[in-house]
This record gives structure tokens, C-alpha cells and sequence, in this order.
């Protein structure tokens, strides 16, 4: 593994497990993944894109103290930063030159809360609803009809729904499912919240976000990656 930039520690042990799941979880699905980080003000951003759900995930994390002028915005390896976490503390690897997308992120601020999201609840049936409906679906196709083109056509039919009364496509639930984001919620936690910022928007839960951009170039920050 290449040489650490410098270590950061974040806030306990349990903050570095739920990274380290997060990670793994980016690499099942590409095991080249890059992740984005950005730190700051006490807290450590980690941005991934997994393949095919065509959104980002973003899981935060604390510092253990608000470390005064640090400013960390770089591209590295998802299996190399989950190599490095050791309890609370994880090496930060050397940069490496990231895919396309780690240079356009979400806003940082002027996100407001949109109504009509469902319960988490509801989010995972209506995800399991979907699953089913897609391998209903692929089972009844005909043998000539049963392609790569067919398949990701009915996927793109399904998971480019919109959730309940809102402009969410369903694919972010699926992909916020899938990362560990749509857990069972603790008492007293707040669910989750859908928010909006000029073209995005946001699935945000205790567990991590979704962004997902949904038209135009509008409100996008675009900065070096």
C-alpha cells in the first residue's frame, strides 16, 4: 500500500467500524472504487459512486476533536482507507487520479426539506416490491427475448420511478438498501429526511446519504479532484 498522507482520528471505535462497512460495501460492487474525502470542522466526509444505481453515497463521520485548520479534500482508494482503519484512527493513502464524478459533488449547504417521503419502513417494501416485480419480470421473458439490453431495459423501467409524491427515483431507495443506509431505526432516532438543493437531491438517514441529480447542470459545485 502507498504511504499514508496523514492519519485522522475519528471520534471512537464504532464511527471507524460503520466507515469500514460503508467501504466494503462500495467494494462489492467495484473493487477499483475511489471514494472523495473531504474533512473539516470536525467531521469526515466520504463520497463513493457505486456502479449501476447512477448516484452518489456519502457517509460521515466524526473527528474525535475539531482539529484547527484542517482542511482535507482528496481522491483515494476505498480498499486502500479500509486497510488503514485501526480502531478509531485511519491513514489517509495517496491521492490517486479518480473517475469523472469525484469532480461534480453536491452543494455543502442551501438544502431544504421536501414532504412526502414514506417511512423506512415503507422505503424497504417498496424496494423488495421492486426487486420482485424485476425478477417476475425476467422470469416471464421469453428465451429469445432474454438478453443483457431486455434486463437492464425492465431495471431502467423500474428503478427510474419515482418514490411515493416525490421526484426521488427509486433506484436511490435500492442503493441506500443496499449500502446499509435503510436500517431499522433506533427509539428516539429521527428518520429520514428528503432535501433538496438546486438540481439535487438528497435521501439523508443516521446511517448515510443518497444524491441524486435530476436535471440540468444547475446548482452543481464542480471542484479539482
Amino acid at each position: 500500500m502507498t504511504a499514508p498522507v496523514q492519519t485522522l482520528r475519528l471520534a471512537d471505535a464504532r464511527e471507524a467500524a460503520d466507515l469500514a462497512a460503508f467501504l466494503g460495501r462500495l467494494i462489492h460492487y467495484d473493487r477499483a472504487a475511489a471514494v472523495r474525502l473531504q474533512a473539516g470542522g470536525g467531521a469526515l466526509a466520504v463520497f463513493g459512486r457505486p456502479p449501476s444505481f447512477e448516484v452518489l453515497a456519502i457517509r460521515t463521520a466524526r473527528l474525535a476533536e475539531p482539529a484547527e485548520g484542517l482542511e482535507l479534500d482528496v481522491t483515494v482508494s476505498a480498499g486502500e482507507l479500509l486497510e488503514s482503519v485501526a480502531g478509531a484512527e485511519l491513514a489517509v493513502p495517496a491521492a490517486v487520479t479518480g473517475p469523472p464524478w469525484t469532480g461534480v459533488l453536491p452543494p455543502r449547504g442551501g438544502w431544504r426539506e421536501l414532504p412526502g417521503l414514506p417511512g423506512v419502513p415503507e422505503m424497504r417494501g417498496a424496494v423488495a416490491a421492486a426487486v420482485a416485480e424485476f425478477r417476475a419480470r425476467d422470469e416471464a421473458l421469453p428465451q429469445e427475448r432474454r438478453t443483457r439490453t431486455e434486463r437492464d431495459r425492465i431495471g431502467r423501467e423500474i428503478w427510474s420511478r419515482s418514490v411515493a409524491e416525490t421526484e426521488l427515483p427509486l433506484r436511490a431507495l435500492h442503493a441506500a438498501q443496499s449500502l446499509g443506509f435503510l436500517r431499522p431505526l433506533p427509539e428516539g432516532v429521527r428518520g429520514a429526511a428528503l432535501l433538496a438543493a438546486g438540481s439535487w437531491l438528497r435521501l439523508r438517514t443516521p446511517f448515510g446519504s443518497i444524491a441524486v441529480r435530476t436535471r440540468g447542470l444547475g446548482g452543481l459545485t464542480v471542484s479539482p479532484a
